[in-house]
């Protein structure tokens, strides 16, 4: 997901996507429906996570985080004291301002593991933001035939891990792309344009898993969409990734609602979870979650009741839930869904990862 000033709202590309998704959608009937047949081992650890990639962008900026008691402190040793367990970072290839770079989520890795959190390492295949509306490649593969794209999402992936390990980062989960609502690296890889552009991205997913695996044999891979509520994007993508061939462990989802929608979007995300874990045979987890900034009380509601709803998911098969850059404050980046107040002080919305 997008979240930069230049959007007029970062809620819309959330929302507003399932739209327009759905009328390629009608267009598009290559896959078969397919029934599980198995499924994974109940997790015995919920990750209560936040993604805080921006960190060590805003501390260079001389921001600074303060525990709910006003005590400054390092952000992990904050968010540890609320009870966050997991920690999200995302991978840019080759930004231009050096943030999210492998050396940057190293050093942010290193601060995660020293504090004792599980690890989910974020690849967006970019030097910059992937979401459901933008997939660019970055910079230096433009050129590359469709087969070298599809070579270099394993070769890229198995450095970048390699590149943690040998850091001594060994990441509990790895997201191979990030908001693949219509696949990866466009135009090679969308998935609503053909389908051949379908099989390219299985392809490419298939790579990321095979690389992953090769380094971290125990880490999970998961596919990432948004609108984690929307059954009928959810079972497209999904559906196809099937048919071509394509491996992954845990279907991955963003929820953002609204301060009004939130009970109705939360129940529909457990009915598409449970439709994960039926129909494929998977894990899920919600990877991002958000909401306004200035409704702490009615952002705690919604969490607290989608945590109990992901720890419901059949088979006990949900594996956790990640708040998108809680810390993020006085809107920062033009951000307004962080859980920090004007202070740098949590909200009441990071109450409810209490545990």
């Amino acid at each position: 997901m997008k979240k930069i000033i230049i959007l007029s709202s970062a809620l819309w590309l959330c929302l507003g996507i399932s739209c327009t998704k759905d009328a390629t959608q009608k267009q598009l009937t290559l896959v078969k429906p397919v029934t599980a047949t198995s499924s994974f081992a109940t997790s015995t650890s919920f990750a209560y996570g936040s993604d805080v990639s921006w960190v060590t962008q805003m501390e260079a900026s001389n921001y600074k985080f303060y525990n709910s008691s006003g005590t400054q402190q390092d952000l992990f040793t904050v968010l540890k004291g609320l009870g966050i367990t997991s920690i999200r970072l995302r991978v840019w290839v080759n930004p231009s301002a050096g943030w999210n770079n492998i050396t940057d989520v190293v050093a942010k890795a290193k601060r995660a593991a020293a504090a004792g959190m599980n690890i989910l390492i974020d690849f967006h295949y970019s030097d910059t933001w992937a979401d459901p509306g933008d997939q660019t490649k970055p910079a230096a593969w433009t050129s590359y035939s469709t087969s070298t794209l599809i070579s270099t999402v394993y070769s890229y992936t198995y450095g970048a891990l390699n590149t943690l390990k040998s850091n001594g980062i060994t990441p509990t989960w790895v997201q191979v792309g990030n908001e693949t609502s219509d696949g990866m690296l466009w135009q090679d890889g969308r998935a609503s344009v053909s389908a051949t552009n379908f099989q390219t991205f299985a392809s490419m997913v298939l790579n990321g898993y095979n690389a992953v695996k090769a380094v971290f044999p125990s880490a999970k891979v998961i596919v990432h969409v948004a609108n984690g509520f929307n059954n009928t994007t959810t079972r497209w993508i999904f559906d196809g990734l099937t048919t071509y061939g394509a491996k992954w462990d845990i279907c991955g989802f963003s929820i953002y609602p609204t301060t009004s929608n939130w009970s109705t979007i939360d129940s529909e995300c457990l009915t598409n979870m449970n439709d994960m874990v039926s129909r494929y045979g998977k894990q899920v987890m919600i990877c991002e979650a958000g909401m306004d900034v200035t409704a702490p009380t009615t952002c705690n509601a919604f969490l607290t009741d989608l945590i109990a709803k992901v720890k419901s998911v059949s088979g006990g098969n949900g594996l956790g839930l990640f708040y998108w850059e809680p810390e993020a404050y006085n809107s920062w980046q033009g951000y307004t869904m962080g859980a920090f107040d004007a202070t740098g002080k949590p909200t009441a919305a990071m109450n409810a990862f209490a545990h």
